[in-house]
């Protein structure tokens, strides 16, 4: 099955959302649920076809909705955005 940039092919049906953290956007979950999703399924794993992939993704999803987990955040805003300020200090001062 040829999946072309104007197709839309459904993979996961992620049906409830529980929590949404103050100041923050649902985004937010949708990019970390991706993330999840990369590491603990996609990085590891090799489809040898779309149906495969299709079959894979359905059970992942399924089992995570079957055993939610709630998402822990580990730094504080500014812990996050003092990290970010010195990163971009490190990468102005290159030489690049």
């Amino acid at each position: 099955m040829s999946v072309g940039p104007h197709r839309v092919v459904p993979l996961v049906n992620v049906r409830w959302l529980h929590f949404t953290p103050t100041n923050s956007s649902w985004l937010n979950l949708v990019e970390r649920w991706f993330a999840e999703l990369t590491r603990k399924l996609l990085q590891r794993s090799a489809h040898r076809n779309v149906v495969a992939l299709e079959k894979d993704l359905k059970n992942w999803a399924k089992n995570w909705n079957n055993d939610p987990k709630p998402f822990v955040w580990r730094k504080t805003a500014d812990e996050i955005l003092d990290s970010l300020r010195r990163y971009c200090t490190t990468i102005s001062d290159s030489g690049h």
